[in-house]
């Protein structure tokens, strides 16, 4: 299984921007989803998760600005971001975790500026 990223760039603080990210090949169970980022000098944390029944995770920071979707086939994922601020600039990952497998995507720079 391969992920392929796509999104992100440059925006303005307060503007927008859509993550997404494919899976080419076949899981056996239904993945976990998710998203996470690593500004310059910090650790990567998670920023939204989706799971089976369409459970969704959002870090506190992120909570009522971004959103986490998912393809009907769950083999795709995405993060809407709205309402950009610095303090989310950072590299941008998609995860799926399956049957104890875990799969990361190429990193996508996010950067806002004021």
């Amino acid at each position: 299984v391969q992920l392929q990223a796509s999104g992100g760039g440059l925006v303005q603080t307060g503007g927008s921007l859509r993550l997404s990210c494919t899976a080419s090949g076949r899981f056996f169970t239904v993945p976990i989803m998710a998203w996470y980022r690593q500004a310059l000098g910090k650790q990567r944390e998670l920023v939204a998760e989706i799971a089976s029944g369409d459970s969704i995770t959002y870090t506190d920071s992120v909570k009522g600005r971004f959103t986490i979707s998912r393809g009907v086939d769950w083999k795709s994922v995405h993060l809407q971001m709205s309402s950009l601020k610095l303090e989310d600039t950072a590299v941008y990952y998609c995860h799926f975790r399956s049957a104890g497998y875990s799969y990361w995507g190429q990193g996508i720079q996010v950067t806002v500026s004021s």
